[in-house]
């Protein structure tokens, strides 16, 4: 099999994490991941996950085109991690593989999904992902508009309104001249 992402390497059988093996790319450094492995080595792990910090974060690859999976040379989809991440994995849905780009899978502890890496292929996942990234970028557009400072006493504002048993009368006031 040769590399989905170099296209001219060979892709070796590596050791991603005990007990968890793939087949590794030696110039790019990603890995292809049987999901049916994964899932075996995730019941067999311990239920706890180290957090490890993002020090490497910068080493963190990404291939922005698609990838043909290995296996069957079948265009695979990517996922993304999260709303605060451009990071994406590849999945080949006919042959249930994943490719993980340089550091994704450090990236995946730090962020503590190592364990549930399936979860991010499922449509709740991606829903969740679009709104923290919709959440994120209404909150970057109105710092800009209205400053940081601002926005932070808002959020506190936000906070407090969110159970307070007036609530609707008190947005009411807020609202009214």
């Amino acid at each position: 099999m040769h590399c989905p992402a170099c296209r001219t390497s060979r892709l070796q059988p590596t050791k991603l994490d005990d007990g968890l093996l793939g087949h590794g790319c030696p110039q790019c450094s990603g890995t292809l991941v049987s999901l049916l492995h994964y899932r075996d080595w995730a019941e067999r792990r311990p239920a706890q996950e180290t957090s490890t910090a993002l020090a490497a974060e910068a080493a963190v690859g990404e291939t922005s085109h698609a990838l043909s999976c290995p296996k069957c040379a079948k265009l695979m989809s990517k996922y993304q991690i999260s709303g605060t991440r451009a990071n994406r994995l590849d999945l080949c849905g006919s042959c249930d593989e994943a490719w993980l780009d340089s550091g994704e899978w450090q990236l995946l502890k730090a962020l503590e999904l190592s364990q549930r890496m399936p979860a991010i292929f499922t449509d709740a996942w991606q829903r969740q992902v679009r709104q923290e990234a919709s959440e994120q970028a209404r909150r970057e557009r109105f710092s800009r508009i209205a400053g940081a400072d601002a926005i932070a006493r808002a959020d506190e504002i936000r906070a407090w309104l969110k159970d307070h048993p007036q609530r609707r009368e008190l947005l009411f006031y807020i609202g009214h001249d």
